[in-house]
């Protein structure tokens, strides 16, 4: 029987091309996201960055006046769920790792 659908590609062919961060736009970037990074390490590297803003956001919040509270939540909804649909990738990744 043919395979009508081709198998996804491998996160471990996947990798990062060079990207800048541009942090300020009257300024040419500082600094710049490496080329050649599998996708499996940026996941987790990203997702550390998520969890230091989500500590940051934690104590923003305390020194937040009640009006900009609002806006904090936010921020850390968004980083939540950034972070879990992070978590999720990965625990797929593994997942299929330990199925190879």
């Amino acid at each position: 029987m043919k395979k009508l659908v081709p198998d996804p590609p491998s996160l471990h062919l996947v990798e990062t091309i060079e990207t800048s961060v541009n942090s300020c736009p009257d300024h040419p970037p500082l600094f710049n996201v490496r080329a050649g990074v599998c996708a499996e390490d940026a996941l987790v590297h990203a997702l550390l960055y998520l969890k230091c803003a989500s500590a940051t956001i934690s104590q923003a919040v305390q020194h937040t006046s009640e009006a900009g509270r609002a806006f904090v939540w936010s921020s850390q909804h968004s980083v939540e769920m950034a972070s879990a649909l992070m978590d999720a990738l990965l625990d797929g990744v593994e997942a299929r790792q330990l199925k190879v």
